[in-house]
């Protein structure tokens, strides 16, 4: 009888292996990609790709073992080879060639030079090619910085006592009403998108206190901006027995810490391959909306047009702002107007028309929205009569506060912009693996 006990051992290397251990004039096996050849005649440079980078390998004709025509491209192999240090390769060693093993061959060429350091193509012909795209270096890393951003979110809230869910995408209301939701039939019956895990969220805070969710989410939103996607992935949380929505605040300024942290300490290199400069998060400010726009009416000299929400222009000017003033790349601007945050929002008890809430600015881009949410169940009542709107697709939401809730809020990250904004790009799409607009869905 065969039993499988575990995770195999390998007898190839990675990277970080042979540049931590003591492999110098010793023969070792590495498999990967091949991501360029460089032939010089008698010698040939054969740099491989592997998920940790790029490591170099030398093939000697007649001492390799094989032809140098056997190979190309993107086929991928085993090389068996001896290392040997070497002070201008990558991580200051190379591997001289003393066997190899294909293990496929690809049928086509690449339809970009993605062995380049920059690609210098349009975003849209990155789009369309995006699998071979996404193996140049510095493409990938770009999304190693995602990781490590999802990474951040998660420790950091299991550290904070936070447990990870997972609710419907497919629902019969959605979260925040509006004109902005995909619609659908579900076995004969109308059935959308969620543009949001909020209603579940907040059911769940009656369960585990405190609940976070990392997953996609869906707007119908018509535009066809640098910074608008109908798909993009959701950071949320949301936390029972707070004693304001600062507590919120509070929270995602250590989870910007800590990731901020992370980022440093294990992604060095991806940081370095992008050039990226990380931004300071030890305070953050906090402005009042009203005052916000005020600020920035009286610096620019910018009229004042939507006194009930923020303007892309506006973000980028109070973003300037901040960092002018007060040397800071993010500032929370609180108390939106009630008219212009959903129906579960917490009126401020001091001017019920402006709300408990706030969003997190980043460069001058939104990132967050959050808030405290009502938690008594006539008020919630109240407020969507108020509104004009129905419970109808809302009962086992709002029954959810007939059996006692505490006072609670969260908030939601969009993951892209957050990246985007990090790595400096101009259009979020740069940082979505498979961007779905108003004209894409595929790859």
């Amino acid at each position: 009888m065969d039993y499988i006990t575990g995770v195999n051992k390998k007898d190839t290397l990675e990277i970080s292996e042979i540049v931590s251990g003591d492999y110098i004039d010793k023969e070792i096996k590495i498999n990967g990609s091949v991501h360029n050849i460089r032939d010089m005649g008698d010698v040939a440079f054969v740099i491989l790709r592997k998920r940790e980078g790029l490591i170099q390998c030398v093939y000697e004709e007649g001492k390799s073992g094989f032809e140098l025509s056997e190979i190309k491209d993107a086929a991928t192999v085993e090389i068996t080879g001896v290392v040997k240090p070497e002070e201008r390769a990558p991580h200051g060693l190379e591997v001289r060639i003393t066997g190899i093993k294909i293990l496929s061959l690809p049928s086509d060429v690449m339809p970009l030079p993605i062995a380049k350091w920059k690609l210098k193509t349009s975003l849209e012909a990155k789009l369309n090619n995006r699998s071979a795209v996404l193996r140049n270096i510095k493409e990938r890393a770009k999304f190693k910085l995602s990781e490590g951003i999802v990474r951040g979110f998660r420790d950091f809230l299991y550290n904070e006592g936070f447990t990870e869910i997972h609710t419907p995408k497919i629902g019969a209301k959605g979260a925040e009403g509006g004109a902005n939701i995909f619609k659908f039939e579900y076995f004969h019956r109308p059935a959308v998108l969620e543009q949001s895990p909020q209603l579940y969220k907040q059911m769940m805070v009656g369960v585990f206190d405190r609940v976070f969710e990392t997953g996609p989410v869906f707007r119908a939103e018509k535009h066809n901006t640098k910074r608008h996607l109908n798909e993009y992935t959701s950071l949320d949380f949301e936390m029972g027995f707070i004693d304001s929505f600062e507590d919120i605040m509070a929270m995602e300024t250590g989870f910007l810490q800590y990731t901020m942290n992370l980022l440093e300490k294990d992604y060095a290199r991806e940081l370095k391959v992008l050039g990226v400069e990380l931004p300071k998060v030890d305070k953050i400010p906090q402005v009042k909306f009203e005052e916000a726009k005020r600020l920035v009416s009286e610096k620019y000299d910018r009229q004042i047009r939507n006194p009930y929400d923020l303007e892309p222009e506006e973000e980028h000017l109070i973003g300037q702002y901040f960092k002018e003033e007060y040397d800071s790349d993010f500032v929370f601007v609180t108390h939106y107007p009630s008219k212009k945050r959903p129906f579960y929002a917490m009126d401020d008890p001091a001017d019920p028309t402006f709300t408990l809430s706030f969003d997190l600015l980043f460069k001058g881009m939104e990132i967050t929205t959050g808030g405290q949410r009502i938690h008594d169940y006539q008020m919630l009542l109240d407020k969507i009569e108020a509104r004009g709107m129905t419970t109808e697709g809302l009962d086992h939401y709002l029954n959810t506060f007939k059996i006692g809730m505490p006072p609670h809020g969260g908030l939601g990250i969009g993951l892209e912009r957050l990246a985007m904004q990090l790595l400096g790009e101009e259009n979020v799409r740069e940082v979505t693996l498979f961007p779905r607009d108003l004209s894409r869905l595929e790859p």
